[in-house]
């Protein structure tokens, strides 16, 4: 559609007055990103309160210095670039309806079917089950650079969660972990250039539904958090503050079934994309959750701490259903585990 040439926005596709994103109004996320080598050194410590403090506080935070050379993260931006500027018949063959594998989906907004405004994003979406099936049913424009992506990421997510699980007195083993992660999938999302970036969203406000997020941004920006309480230095309370590139860096955010099992200590970050006029935009998500079977609930350690829990069981794959049956909200998936 953009590609035809478009002088105004498309009327499915103007969001109402609430949802806009104003950027005026938001703020800039000044704090400089964690090192995370400094893990390695005499800084230890340090590194580990500002992780713990981040995932507490907004539930997003930046890292440079993990582990995923940065050559790789170009590539890797490129690779995006190749696969949504192919033509749009050669894209179609991975809608959902005629996927040639059920590990592949190319899609458009988040749930068109159900949406009183579209968003302005088209997506390639990538589930892993091993290395095989994905160098064979992802998109050849994209698929060995996306699954390096994801194998040389794990190192950094084990120890993220090390922390965190850590910081709650749970302490981790193989099993443990694959029950958080044993879901994985790469996302590369696409915003192509928008008339009028005011009346649209690339997506709109939502927290990811899974423990962990790894994101990729190019250089162009558009990712907004907001603030759920007042933390000094960043924002005030329902804030958006505005999560600038840095050259380098991967993007952290924490997921519902992390608040979960953290009782809420942790906070899922409820986060926005805006659309920009002057050039296409890709980023490339990995979503690490728990798989469908698992049950999840607040960890015994924490409700033991804090008298009582704040979430009920559920069983993982009810959660995912729940949260991709309906549009995006805010944090209002989080009401279906919610005592």
């Amino acid at each position: 559609m953009v590609d035809l040439g478009l002088s105004t926005v498309p009327k499915p596709y103007v969001q109402p007055p609430k949802e806009r994103i104003d950027k005026q109004m938001a703020t800039r996320h000044e704090g400089a990103p964690i090192d995370l080598s400094r893990l390695d050194g005499p800084d230890h410590d340090e590194v580990v309160k500002g992780i713990v403090m981040a995932a507490e506080t907004l539930g997003f935070f930046q890292l440079v210095n993990h582990g995923v050379p940065v050559d790789l993260l170009e590539s890797l931006k490129d690779a995006a670039h190749d696969f949504f500027g192919q033509p749009s018949e050669k894209k179609a063959v991975y809608r959902k309806e005629v996927s040639p594998s059920p590990l592949v989906k190319y899609g458009t907004s988040f749930v068109p079917e159900k949406e009183k405004a579209l968003e302005w994003k088209d997506y390639i979406n990538m589930i892993y089950t091993n290395d095989a099936e994905a160098l064979q049913q992802w998109p050849k424009e994209c698929r060995e650079v996306a699954l390096e992506y994801l194998k040389t990421s794990m190192t950094m997510v084990r120890r993220l969660l090390e922390i965190l699980m850590g910081n709650l007195g749970v302490e981790l083993d193989d099993t443990k972990i694959d029950g958080l992660i044993g879901m994985k999938m790469v996302n590369m999302n696409f915003y192509p250039t928008c008339p009028d970036p005011d009346l649209t969203v690339g997506v709109g406000r939502h927290s990811d539904m899974g423990t962990l997020t790894i994101l990729l941004q190019d250089g162009i920006g558009g990712l907004y958090v907001k603030v759920a309480e007042e933390i000094a230095n960043i924002g005030k309370k329902g804030e958006w503050v505005e999560i600038p590139p840095v050259p380098g860096a991967l993007v952290i955010n924490i997921g519902d079934a992390l608040q979960i099992l953290s009782n809420g200590k942790y906070k899922s970050a409820e986060h926005r994309v805006r659309t920009t006029s002057t050039k296409s935009r890709v980023s490339v998500p990995i979503f690490t959750s728990p798989r469908p079977s698992e049950k999840i609930a607040p960890l015994p350690q924490v409700v033991e701490k804090d008298g009582m829990a704040c979430y009920r069981e559920v069983i993982f794959g009810d959660y995912m259903r729940n949260f991709f049956g309906n549009v995006h909200d805010g944090k209002k998936s989080l009401e279906f585990a919610q005592i």
